[in-house]
Formats: C-alpha cells, sequence, structure tokens
C-alpha cells in the first residue's frame, strides 16, 4: 500500500515540477539560473523516497565558472545530487532526453545542452563550443563523466570530454558526489536511510594539456572513488547507530 501511495505522490510532483518548470523557463527562457533553481525544486523530493540526504558544500567551491562532475548512479540522482546544482550551472545531456514525455522540454526550455555522444566527431565539436561559451557567457557545466548509470557497478571508467573542456576553457573542476544508493530505496519501505552529497575541493587543470588529459581524468576518478568509500563508511555507522 505505501508503495502505490508514494508512487502516486512521486507521479504528481514530478508532473507537477516538470509542468511549473517548463512555464517558468520559457518565461526566462534558457536562463542560466534555471537549472540550478529547478534542480532544487527536485531535489526536496527525497523524503518522499524515504531518503535524509545530507548536503555538504564546500566553502571552497569557486565563484567563477567551473565544469562540475559527478558519479551517476540511477534515476535516485534526481532527488540526491540534483540538489547541490549551483547557479548559472546548466547540464549536458544525451541528445535522447529530448524524447522523455514533459521532462524533455523542461531540459531543452531551461537552458541544458544536448550532445550527440553517437557522433564522436560531433560531439567533441560540442565541447570545443562549451569551452568558448564557458567563458564567454560565464557558464558552469555539470557533466556525468561516466556517460551512463553505474546502478552498482561502481564508479565506470570516465570518457574525457568534460575534462578536454575544462583544459581548453582554463576553469577548474568540482568534483560532486553522493554515497551509494544501489538498491538502497525500498517503495514499500517507510524509510529508506541516509544519502550524503558532497561537493570536494576544486581541480585545478593548469598543468594539464590535450597530451595528458587522460591523467586528470583518472585523478579526478581515484579523488571520487576514494571519497564516496568514506562516505559509505560514514552512511554504514551512522545506520548502525540508529538500530543500535
Amino acid at each position: 500500500m505505501l508503495a502505490i501511495i508514494r508512487f502516486i505522490l512521486v507521479l504528481i510532483s514530478c508532473i507537477l515540477i516538470c509542468l511549473l518548470g517548463t512555464i517558468y523557463s520559457l518565461i526566462r527562457f534558457k536562463n542560466p539560473n534555471n537549472v540550478g533553481q529547478i534542480s532544487r525544486w527536485f531535489g526536496r523530493l527525497n523524503r518522499l523516497f524515504g531518503l535524509k540526504v545530507e548536503y555538504r558544500f564546500n566553502p571552497k567551491s569557486p565563484t567563477t565558472p567551473a565544469i562540475y562532475i559527478s558519479n551517476h548512479q540511477n534515476n535516485y540522482d534526481m532527488v540526491t545530487l540534483a540538489y547541490m546544482v549551483q547557479p548559472r550551472t546548466v547540464s549536458v545531456g544525451k541528445r535522447s532526453l529530448m524524447w522523455i514525455p514533459l521532462f524533455g522540454i523542461l531540459f531543452w526550455a531551461s537552458g541544458n545542452i544536448f550532445l550527440d555522444r553517437n557522433n564522436r566527431k560531433k560531439a567533441q565539436h560540442t565541447m570545443n563550443e562549451l569551452a568558448n561559451r564557458i567563458n564567454k557567457d560565464q557558464l558552469s557545466l555539470w557533466i556525468f563523466p561516466e556517460g551512463t548509470r553505474s546502478r552498482g557497478r561502481g564508479l565506470l571508467p570516465f570518457k574525457t570530454g568534460a575534462f578536454h573542456a575544462a583544459i581548453a576553457a582554463g576553469v577548474p573542476i568540482v568534483p560532486v558526489i553522493c554515497s551509494t544508493t544501489h538498491n538502497q530505496v525500498k517503495w514499500n519501505r517507510w524509510d529508506n536511510g541516509y544519502a550524503i552529497c558532497e561537493e570536494l575541493d576544486p581541480i585545478d587543470v593548469s598543468g594539464y594539456t590535450r597530451d595528458n588529459v587522460r591523467e586528470l581524468a583518472a585523478y579526478c576518478r581515484d579523488v571520487m572513488e576514494k571519497r564516496i568509500a568514506e562516505l559509505d563508511a560514514e552512511v554504514a555507522a551512522k545506520e548502525k547507530m540508529k538500530k543500535d
């Protein structure tokens, strides 16, 4: 019964956010602050899923443009990590998102950027254009460098597009991570425990070039993987204390 009630509430909430967000975005068409505002609306839905999410923003977060990279686990990222999106930040997503009912038009109207991942040459050109836009429009980008949801497989290998764009634009990379949520949410369970989302220290890219971009990607992945493991241990300790 709880699962049915939860599903109805989530469905209604998502439809309302998509409709109101689309109207809001069409009034302020592709305003760079649209995405952050609407993402926070989605981020507030975590309690509907029985999740208690702790958000840790970093005082060292840059006030100038940056590229935010995050682990991409599952659909619940929309109610965990979404709340971490900073002002003047837009996300980069695959073109197929456009065809998701209601969400597709919201993604487009709010100012996010589509990337054709099936066309490598075109995708690289898009990343070069993004590097120009970052400084010209004072935009930050939110990118999932894994390119797809990991679904319990751990942190997947990183694609290099985000890192090429950061080097070309000369902006820092800011990792944003969430503790593991794979198989954590049970729709028939009232309390689905804790999750922690954390913004890590900015990573300077000035010492990297296109020739060693893979080293940068590997370094960022290593930093994120280690911290995710630490957050998972912290969440486990909190769950143990709750049971005791």
